[in-house]
């Protein structure tokens, strides 16, 4: 298993446009952010808080939403669609090793990516760090849980690696819109967002957590049964070959 997840972790490195958008580009878009004047200043509109202390939130988003969307339903597909998964049915190692190794390596990428924001942003614009560490690792965690049950789906019912890939593609977009990415949550609608506090992967305890007290039980609560549920639905209807 170690060797399967040492291999996994070589590919991963390999693809140097995933390790620059999943692990390199929150931190860097949390640069020029913070470069523009009128974002670290201080407006009512976020309770006193500047621009950049609500956004870090919605770049751990970025993050979780591009591994578990974009990077791990297409790898997963390409190795079903390659034969790679068959092939390993017939040694000793299952398959599932592998799948379980593509998860811990995108789960390690995300929180190398979320250290690196929250260490950069208190580094450089002194954003406070979460207030509640806790509740944030929960968040981060089982928001993460969600959105790679969420691509193991979609990774299971799509018959090819391209279909994977436009269809986790429309998941991407749609997380994202929700959670902020495309235009800042203060200037949706009240409707929408309300729907992206319980989209994963739980872009209101990620914010709660970090710049207020803890993050509601109830988003934990809905990201826990997410994450089951399309766990469930993804180990019933994954095809090997």
């Amino acid at each position: 298993m170690l060797k399967v997840i040492q291999v996994e972790a070589k590919l991963f490195l390999r693809e140097g446009a995933s390790v620059a958008f999943a692990v390199l580009f929150p931190t860097i878009l949390l640069l020029v952010l913070g470069a523009i004047p009128a974002l670290r200043t201080p407006d009512p509109k976020f309770g006193g808080l500047r621009f950049i202390d609500g956004y870090a939130g919605t770049l751990v988003v970025i993050t979780l939403a591009f591994l578990g969307l974009q990077r791990l339903p297409a790898a997963v597909a390409t190795y079903r669609e390659r034969g790679v998964l068959r092939r390993l049915g017939t040694t000793p190692m299952h398959p599932g090793k592998l799948l379980a190794a593509q998860l811990l390596v995108n789960l390690l990428a995300a929180v190398v990516s979320v250290v690196l924001v929250v260490g950069v942003g208190k580094a450089v614009f002194d954003i406070a760090l979460p207030h509640s560490p806790v509740g944030f690792l929960a968040a981060v965690l089982l928001g993460a849980a969600a959105l790679f049950a969420l691509g193991l789906v979609i990774a299971a019912l799509a018959p090819t690696a391209k279909a994977a890939a436009g269809w986790a593609t429309l998941a991407f977009m749609l997380i994202m819109f929700f959670g902020g990415a495309y235009l800042p949550r203060f200037l949706l609608p009240d409707v929408l967002n309300a729907i992206g506090q319980y989209l994963p992967p739980g872009v209101a305890a990620l914010q709660d957590s970090w710049i207020g007290t803890a993050p509601s039980l109830l988003h934990l609560v809905i990201m826990t049964l997410i994450a089951l549920l399309a766990g469930t639905v993804a180990a019933k209807t994954f095809r090997w070959e």
